[in-house]
This record gives C-alpha cells, structure tokens and sequence, in this order.
C-alpha cells in the first residue's frame, strides 16, 4: 500500500503523513531531507495548517500569498496542477495574480496539504541554492538555503558573499531594515551587533537542532518510501480532496460550488 493510500484511509497519523511528505518532496527534488524538515519545524512546529497572526504566511513552510502564487506558477505543471498555474499572471508590477477570486482562494488553500507544501519548498530551495552556488562560486549548505529564506535569495547572496570575505564583521549595518525587524538575531542581549559568521552558526545550530528533534520520525520517513515513490500526482489530490468532503458530509456540512470546481479541475489533469 503507498503512502497516499495510507493517508487517505487515515492509518498514518498526522505527524507521518506530515514527515512523509517531506521524504517524498526530499527524494523528488534531491533537496536534503534534514534542511527541509528542520525548516518546516521551524516554520510550523509541523503544523500543515499553521497560519501567522501578522502576515499571510500559511502552511507548513508558511508561504506568504505572494510567494506561494510564484512558486506554483513556476513548478505548478510539473506536478499536476497545471490547472493552478495558468490560472496564474504576472502583472507590469510584478506581482501574481489570479482574475477568479474562489479559484485564487483555492490556490492558496494548497498550503495547506503537506505534499504540495514540501515539494514547492523543495523546488523553492532548489532554485535558491542554484542561484547561491553560481554567484558564490561553492555549494551552498543548509544554514545558506536558510538564510535565503530569511534575508530573501537576493539579501542571502549579499549577506553570504560578506561573510566568505570577512567572517568577522558586523552584519547589523548592511541588512538596517532586517535588524530593526529581528534585532534578537543581529544583536546580543548586551545590544552589541553580531558577526556574519556568528549570526550563520545560530541559524546553522538551529536547524540542526530541529532537523534532529524528531528521530523516530525521520527514521520512519526515510524508510516508508519505496525506491523511486513520486510525489504530488493529481490522484492524490483527488483522493484527498474525496476524503475531505466525505468527511463534511459525515458531519452535515454541504459542499460548496467553489469545492466541486476544485475536485473537477483536479479531475481534468488526469484527462478524465
């Protein structure tokens, strides 16, 4: 039995379907396994639901709308929601957009699912360290992908390319915006400003205290793939969205409209 099928008849908690997911976006990807599961459980403590009170950061990997809407419009087709990324333009301004306000909605919503959640980070990850390794001329390591999320891939080449010059130098005056906003991270408690190397170690000790805070589980991750397992297939989505809604009813919530376009569109990828 795959792992989506575990899901869908509820035999994986939330917790392994959570873990899983990452595996899978981990093996499709070939992002490192430990990276994305210690952001997750930086970002979300694991919580595929999880939601920001000061921003609309959601998710597992707390996408802001923005940035969600760009990753699905660039990765989207390569995992069966070519529906989600046509419906997604770019305007002179820059920013993604989608005309159909419920079809936005339910982009969005896609947050939510850890599988589509894990693999769009991956893929997110992904580009980053391409970008990182060509203007840093070296691999880019875990805590680098990290601070690509945090300072944006822009602010991380900057910060990195500092760092690989002069270690030792004070961060605080290059990023002023960012320290104002996060000074725990550019400042000690004495108010003295941190070293570039000095603020990547912490976020290199964070990450590996949270990649390695789930042992049992990552072990089970790791393990319950079988050899070449794919990810993300319009199937599952069906299936997820199927048992979503047989739950609704079991409860006496009607489905609305806006739920069955999604299940239709879910349905046309697959040429049905």
């Amino acid at each position: 039995m795959s792992a989506f099928a575990d899901i869908t008849t509820g035999a994986t908690s939330t917790g392994n379907r959570v873990t899983n997911a990452i595996a899978m976006a981990s093996r499709r990807t070939g992002v490192d396994f430990s990276y994305l599961l210690g952001q997750a459980k930086i970002e979300s403590s694991l919580n595929p639901t999880a939601r920001a009170t000061t921003s609309s950061a959601t998710g597992l990997y707390q996408f802001i709308d923005q940035s969600w809407l760009a990753v699905i419009d660039k990765h989207g087709s390569d995992y069966g929601l070519g529906w989600a990324s046509d419906a997604i333009s770019q305007g002179s301004n820059g920013r993604f957009y989608v005309s159909n306000p419920e079809l936005r909605q339910q982009i969005l919503d896609l947050r939510k699912h850890p599988e589509t959640a894990s693999v769009m980070a991956a893929q997110h990850a992904a580009d980053n360290k391409a970008y990182l390794e060509q203007k840093l001329g070296r691999e880019a390591e875990p805590v680098d992908l990290y601070l690509a999320h945090f300072l944006g891939v822009g602010g991380a080449s900057k910060f990195l390319s500092v760092h690989d010059r002069a270690p030792g130098a004070t961060a605080a005056s290059l990023f002023p915006a960012a320290a104002r906003a996060n000074r725990s991270i550019f400042y000690d408690r004495s108010g003295s400003a941190r070293s570039f190397a000095d603020i990547r170690d912490r976020f290199a000790a964070k990450l590996e205290k949270s990649s390695g805070s789930l042992g049992g589980e990552m072990q089970y991750a790791a393990a319950a793939l079988p050899s070449g397992a794919k990810t993300v297939q319009p199937a599952d989505y069906v299936r997820i969205e199927t048992q979503r809604l047989s739950e609704q009813v079991d409860v006496g919530i009607r489905p609305q409209p806006q739920t069955a376009r999604l299940a239709y569109l879910m349905l046309a990828t697959l040429g049905r």
